[in-house]
């Protein structure tokens, strides 16, 4: 008995040693190309910085983000401590309830002048995003309200509960013009409050009414129940869904993403869409280096498999406190493989974290990047997959009278709408 104790007692100090080992390694707060940069390569410096979150605290049950480390903005850093009467322990084995704040918003349509995205208008109707992807990089928005990146940008959430009249007042602008609008590329349309507020669901209805273009990417198999409008939407192809998966290992889905749908449900969502005539594609992204890089092809050719007909992918994408959390997540999952990780992130974007750059934020550049484009490039061509090219019809869209309004002869007044200046409408 007294052995078996001393065995146990020596695997959990190995695995304490090789946390330490790579929080040693790894300095989050080294710039590239100083002397700390270049001097962290002979010597190692410690992964998270002193004081932000204890090094033995585990993350909470069902959240990705390991901790509530302050954003950008904040004066203060915030940080758990210990006082010796295991609140830590017990707190890392309860769940952290999601609080929604409902909000009035004053627009809806956001505009971007963004070249390496397919889009240039899109409509949130949520802020935050219950799924908790760890490598999420719509997480620093939660620093403008003054809230953290990590566990509030999960379990703090805001739906706009008015996006659907908003949508339909912007629409009958004189001088909108009809374009894709992309439905929630901030945070995931389909995230679990959806449930409840069914937000998305009203904004497709907004959509089919006045015969506007949308486009959708999700982590959620909820989108199928929205496959009554989507495949009306598709009829007149005014519609596109795009899945994202990042890994078909569901125990690492788990922690990485912990309360999207598993990766089997995915492509299920894939197959049900297709089999409704609604066009549907596959996005790898993140692909993450040395953790689901490997998983490219095999991705691909699921989704191909079940009628995926566009793919795309983008290389993981580290900005502002994103950085920070995900080096915090992988010295908890992943100690003896985040030097490696993060040594492969930087050689892709000029020795940073992150490279902010169009064009090169997200792909990467170098021999690493550059091989993970060409193997997927392969994969399209083998798998009779297109690139993210399909172009959505605008002649569809009508602006059905308010209520009062006379209506228009087809073609009159077209001309003096050709006037007007199409205005910057801003999201609140």
């Amino acid at each position: 008995m007294p052995q078996k104790r001393a065995m146990g007692h020596t695997a959990g100090a190995r695995e304490s040693d090789r946390k330490k080992e790579a929080t040693r390694s790894l300095h989050p707060l080294a710039v590239p190309g100083s002397a700390a940069s270049n001097e962290k390569r002979r010597k190692p410096l410690p992964a998270v910085p002193e004081g932000a979150w204890p090094p033995d605290f585990r993350a909470l049950k069902g959240r990705g983000a390991r901790s509530n480390r302050a954003g950008r903005y904040d004066r203060l850093e915030r940080a758990p401590v210990d006082d010796g009467w295991q609140g830590l322990e017990r707190q890392a084995t309860e769940r952290l309830k999601t609080t929604v704040r409902e909000e009035r918003a004053r627009t809806i349509i956001a505009r971007n002048e963004s070249p390496d995205i397919g889009f240039d208008r899109s409509v949130n109707p949520y802020r935050g995003c219950e799924h908790g992807c760890v490598y999420c990089y719509a997480r620093p928005s939660h620093a403008w309200l003054g809230l953290s990146p990590g566990l509030d940008f999960e379990s703090r959430l805001t739906a706009k509960v008015n996006a659907p009249a908003l949508f339909a007042r912007e629409l009958r602008h004189p001088a909108w013009r009809p374009a894709p609008v992309a439905i929630a590329p901030n945070t995931d349309a389909y995230q679990p409050v959806e449930k409840r507020y069914r937000l998305t669901r009203r904004l497709l209805e907004v959509a089919e009414e006045y015969g506007q273009p949308v486009g959708i990417i999700t982590k959620s198999a909820l989108v199928t129940r929205d496959i009554d409008i989507l495949a009306r939407l598709a009829r007149r192809n005014l519609v596109r869904v795009a899945i994202s998966i990042t890994t078909l290992d569901a125990d690492l889905a788990r922690i990485m993403e912990p309360r999207a749908a598993t990766p089997a449900r995915r492509l299920e969502a894939i197959g049900t869409l297709a089999e409704a005539g609604i066009p549907v594609g596959v996005m790898v992204a993140p692909v993450i280096p040395a953790l689901t890089d490997h998983e490219l092809e095999t991705i691909l050719a699921r989704a191909a498999g079940v009628g995926a007909r566009e793919a795309g992918y983008v290389m993981l994408r580290l900005p502002a406190e994103v950085s920070g959390l995900f080096r915090e997540w992988l010295v908890e999952h992943f100690p003896d493989r985040a030097a490696r990780i993060l040594s492969l992130v930087r050689e892709m974007h000029g020795g940073r974290d992150y490279d902010a750059r169009f064009g090169h934020r997200l792909k990467g550049a170098g021999p690493y990047a550059w091989a993970v484009g060409r193997r997927f490039e392969l994969a399209m061509r083998r798998l009779g997959l297109q690139g993210r090219t399909l172009r959505l019809a605008t002649h569809h869209f009508r602006r059905p009278p308010a209520p009062g309004e006379q209506l228009a002869l087809p073609g009159f007044l077209e001309g003096q709408d050709r006037k007007h200046r199409e205005p910057i409408v801003r999201n609140s």
